[in-house]
């Protein structure tokens, strides 16, 4: 499919999935179940609407008028390496004359599959739709058929069937709107976006519908370059069927990417208060004493020196942060006096709340103090340690996690949020399990 695709499109030749997605059979199947309602409010407002006038000189009383309209099944399923079959049995009660009531059910049976269209949006289309319109017998007056044949004709010319078929994907609740949703662009932090953009039309197996996704990152706009995959990222299939609705998965190189994206918009450079002083430095520096009269609290501000690193195994995740931290003094006027690289490996904590994966720096594994440059002559590795990695221990984790708490979207259709979430971290790869849930509409 890659070496297809970098035919396809030459321009884009590194163009490659980082993440994506399967909706199982049981989440088309909740799909049609949430489907349903709208699907016979459309339906009602479509066949119950007034008839235009008709120029024929029949008398009112003569005229079929659908009175009610069930919707009675509903159901979406796959079709392997085609698409989706939708399946619609439709009640409709209709009156011919102010006495004569009679049931009528109108069958729908629609093949659609998901395209890409120029503009590189998903999109909805049916391929074939055949209507059927019968009348409900009742056990008595079977010898009376014909008259109920010649009757059904009549509603034929009332009902637009073709209308019905030409709008059939619109019976669902996820369209094409919805599914232009999936690539907009959502906030992680003030000047950092991040969008999915499909790469193709989705696949179809017995697993479900799989759809690749490539993520990109805007800082105040610009997209920017990021670390290149060694290996392209392939949607891991389940072994069976998953009970959950929809499966995510997001490569080792998706987190690398989001922490190279927030280390180019300057999250990631942290300034740090330390509980010592100028006066207590100076006891075991002895140079520091000669640089400051006053006694002034002691900062370090610390700045990434090339991108984070992150590492899936396992049931395991790290992030390896790679800083330089300038220590000095003062606030308002800042004064250097060591610079020290600090690399920092993390565990990450990752949970989903509505439609955003929550991304924590949890416990630290390991720190690396080494000096850079001095201004107040040589520091031993082990002073070093004992004076800075507490600061670093402490205060690295809990301002990233400030940066990070808002999360980062996952890649959702408007309306549906997740719930009964699982994730398991692999290696080289996360998978993310959940349930969708359809948000109640305000008011």
């Amino acid at each position: 499919l890659s070496v297809l695709l970098s035919l396809l499109v030459p321009a884009h030749t590194t163009r490659s999935p980082d993440c994506g997605g399967i909706l199982t059979p049981s989440g088309l199947r909740y799909l049609a179940e949430v489907s349903k309602p709208h699907a016979e409010s459309v339906l009602r407002q479509d066949l119950m609407a007034p008839p235009a006038p008709d120029p024929s000189p029949i008398s009112p009383s003569s005229r079929n008028q659908i009175i009610s309209v069930k919707a009675d099944k509903f159901s979406l399923t796959l079709v392997p390496d085609t698409g989706m079959r939708l399946s619609i049995e439709v009640d409709l009660g209709i009156t011919s004359a102010p006495s004569t009531t009679k049931e009528m059910r109108l069958s729908i049976l629609a093949d659609l599959h998901v395209e890409m269209n120029p503009e590189g949006n998903l999109e909805l289309v049916t391929s074939d739709c055949k209507p059927t319109l019968e009348e409900v017998q009742s056990t008595e007056e079977t010898d009376r058929s014909a008259l109920h044949k010649s009757s059904g004709s009549d509603v034929d010319k009332q009902i637009n069937v073709e209308k019905i078929c030409l709008e059939v994907s619109k019976l669902l609740l996820f369209p094409n709107e919805r599914l232009m949703s999936l690539a907009a662009p959502f906030p992680i932090t003030p000047s950092c976006q991040v969008q999915y953009l499909p790469l193709a039309a989705p696949m179809y197996s017995e697993q479900g519908i799989i759809i690749s996704l490539q993520t990109t990152f805007q800082v105040a706009g610009t997209v920017i370059p990021l670390p290149v995959s060694p290996v392209p990222f392939s949607m891991p299939e389940p072994a069976s069927s998953s009970p959950s609705h929809l499966i995510l998965a997001f490569s080792e190189h998706f987190y690398t990417s989001l922490f190279s994206a927030l280390e180019e918009s300057g999250a990631l450079n942290v300034s740090l208060l330390s509980s010592l002083t100028t006066a207590t430095l100076a006891e075991r520096i002895t140079q520091m004493g000669s640089l400051f009269q006053e006694d002034l609290p002691v900062v370090l501000q610390a700045v990434t020196r090339s991108s984070p690193h992150v590492v899936l195994e396992e049931d395991k995740a790290i992030v390896k942060l790679f800083l330089t931290a300038q220590i000095g003094a003062g606030s308002s006027l800042f004064q250097s006096f060591l610079s020290v690289n600090v690399d920092v490996t993390a565990r990450l904590h990752l949970s989903v709340t509505d439609t955003r994966m929550i991304i924590s720096v949890a416990a630290v594994e390991d720190i690396e103090l080494s000096l850079a440059s001095s201004d107040v002559g040589p520091v031993l590795a082990a002073l070093l340690e004992e004076l800075f990695l507490p600061t670093v221990r402490e205060e690295v984790p809990a301002q990233i996690n400030v940066v990070l708490r808002q999360g980062v979207f996952l890649p959702h259709i408007a309306s549906f949020t997740y719930t009964d979430v699982n994730i398991t971290i692999h290696k080289d790869y996360v998978l993310i399990p959940c349930n969708l849930q359809l948000e109640a509409r305000a008011g």
